[in-house]
């Protein structure tokens, strides 16, 4: 019973508690891969819904949109010097890093939103890979350097970003981003998740499932690869003859 109170009790004292809310949609939540795929944008937009007005002197709203890939794990390895020749010396398994992670923002991360909420709601490049150490690894001291360096080697590749400013907020009200998708995204289920933010706290969120799938004759080969290794063992080796002989039909006949 005292419990109850005391719930009730903070919900009430609570100034923005349940007054704000986020109501986000997507231009679309499915991306096909094809042979011929080069990238997609989605535009994700939105709108704050308030059930009372807010209090005098409340900040002022930022709004923070971060896309996550499917985790998986990733096998870093280090490269040394030894006798003029570079070859890996220790490597490090990562577990649980996204394939894809971007986040955009109505301005820089560190003027509207505390460490403490950037650290548990991993918003930041700085957060988009928290390895945990195995107990029988023995470089456990270095992981974060090697947690940083997959950051910094998908960042190289397009597939982690951190753009601040991208979003545009209308009247602390509106709210509307273009975020790009490279050519190198893998198949799986993406979640887009948008943050409310004042006073340098979230406030509200909520989240979108983006699905990315395989289509058309790329499909057709990844099932056919994974279903009947044989049958598409023997059509790889039947195209690559047939690409042989061609190519070796053009050089005769430019020979004459």
């Amino acid at each position: 019973m005292f419990r109850i109170v005391f719930i009730a009790i903070s919900i009430i004292a609570s100034p923005l508690f349940a007054q704000e809310t986020v109501v986000v949609d997507l231009s679309q939540n499915r991306i096909e891969i094809t042979a011929t795929y080069s990238g997609s944008n989605i535009f994700v937009f939105g709108a704050v819904k308030r059930d009372t007005p807010l209090p005098a002197g409340t900040g002022s709203l930022d709004v923070a949109i971060v896309i996550e890939g499917p985790l998986e794990t990733v096998t870093v390895r280090k490269k040394e010097k030894k006798l003029g020749i570079w070859v890996n010396s220790d490597a490090v398994e990562i577990h649980r890093a996204p394939s894809f992670f971007t986040i955009a923002t109505t301005r820089p991360l560190e003027e509207m939103l505390n460490e403490g909420d950037r650290r548990d709601y991993a918003i930041g490049l700085d957060y988009a890979v928290r390895p945990q150490p195995d107990a029988e690894d023995d470089i456990d001291a270095n992981i974060e350097s090697f947690a940083e360096a997959v950051v910094r080697i998908r960042e190289d590749d397009g597939l982690y970003s951190q753009r601040e400013g991208l979003v545009n907020l209308t009247d602390d009200i509106l709210f509307e981003a273009g975020i790009s998708l490279p050519a190198n995204l893998v198949e799986g289920d993406y979640t887009a998740r948008i943050y409310l933010v004042r006073d340098k706290n979230i406030v509200a969120d909520a989240a979108v499932e983006i699905t990315v799938r395989k289509a058309g004759l790329e499909a057709w080969l990844y099932d056919l690869s994974r279903e009947n290794s044989l049958l598409y063992g023997l059509l790889s080796l039947l195209v690559a003859l047939v690409a042989g002989y061609g190519a070796s039909e053009i050089f005769r006949r430019l020979k004459r």
